[in-house]
């Protein structure tokens, strides 16, 4: 469950993550709830996905990873159309993934102007998630 960004990783690419930057946090499994992995574990698994050689993993599990992207302006209006002020919705798109194959996806609604979720996942970890990858995308643009 990512927390706070990293600021001091050691990742070549830190922009090329799956949530736009280096995330810490507490774990998810069952068994491991709320214990904070080491920066070993979160530099090397919980911020790539695909976690399968973590101790920590559980081998039964919906998915291995979550990949966000933004939606194309022109797009996102066809289903989010501007406010009154003539702000529009950010709209991520996201896939589960499961041994490297979608098994789920969707897309997730942000309201800039009034900063509330249109549209937000039943998951709560992957809805914090998209959090973090919103938080990400919109650092980038300040």
């Amino acid at each position: 469950m990512p927390l706070r960004k990293i600021e001091n990783g050691s990742w070549q690419h830190p922009a090329r993550l799956p949530l736009g930057g280096g995330w810490s946090g507490h774990c998810t499994a069952a068994g491991h709830d709320t214990e904070i992995p080491s920066q070993d574990v979160l530099e090397g698994f919980c911020n790539l996905g695909y976690a399968s050689g973590c101790a920590w993993v559980p081998s039964e599990r919906a998915w291995d990873a979550v990949r966000f992207a933004v939606v194309a302006p022109a797009e996102a209006e066809k289903r989010w159309k501007p406010n009154e002020q003539g702000e529009r919705a950010i709209v991520l798109r996201y896939v589960c993934e499961r041994n490297h194959r979608p098994v789920e996806h969707g897309e997730l609604a942000y309201d800039i102007a009034r900063a509330l979720w249109l549209q937000r996942h039943d998951d709560s970890r992957l809805q914090k998630m998209a959090e973090c990858f919103l938080e990400s995308c919109t650092q980038k643009r300040i």
